[in-house]
């Protein structure tokens, strides 16, 4: 390894440090908090839109946003390791076949839509490939099956109870 390349993971682990961004593919919503100074304050501002590129190139990644803001669409290139992101925010997962998503710039409307991915069957597959802890899921099932039986025998023994009848002499007329 040259002394340029510990140099750029030297600087990338000191960048990373304490920021934990979400992995995100083009075609995913994004919300990006950047930080803007104004004068001596300093603020928080959002930028929403489509990640439309991504760069990975070790310290120069970078990524592009577009969004649409009063009928004219906005670009952002955006550094992945800058000091002003203080956070990302994946809104929605894109289902797009491409890793550049440029002809966007010339559609508008319902033809610029990106479909949705469809979450829920990816969890399931995960949860499928994942090996199930028996010991932990057989405890769990013990503890709710003791539960139960424990409370249907207190519904048994309130129903069993015999309910006293006190002699009521009816009023004589």
């Amino acid at each position: 390894m040259n002394t340029l390349e510990t140099y750029e993971k030297n600087q990338l682990k000191e960048l990373s440090q304490g920021k934990a961004f979400p992995k995100f593919n083009p075609g995913d919503t994004l919300k990006v908090h950047l930080k803007v100074k104004e004068g001596e304050k300093e603020r928080i501002q959002v930028f929403e839109g489509v990640c439309i590129s991504k760069k990975n190139a070790g310290l120069n990644s970078s990524f592009t946003v577009r969004k649409i803001s009063y009928g004219e669409g906005i670009e952002r290139v955006l550094p992945l390791y800058s000091p002003q992101i203080s956070k990302i925010e994946i809104v929605k997962s894109g289902d797009v076949r491409r890793s550049k998503l440029y002809y966007l710039r010339g559609r508008s409307g319902r033809s610029a839509r990106i479909t949705e991915k469809n979450v829920y069957n990816e969890k399931i597959e995960k949860k499928q490939d994942q090996p199930k802890d028996l010991n932990k899921s057989d405890e769990k099932e013990k503890t709710k099956a003791s539960e139960k039986k424990e409370n249907e025998q207190t519904n048994i023994k309130n129903e069993e109870t015999p309910i006293k009848k006190e002699n009521i002499n009816p009023p004589k007329i």
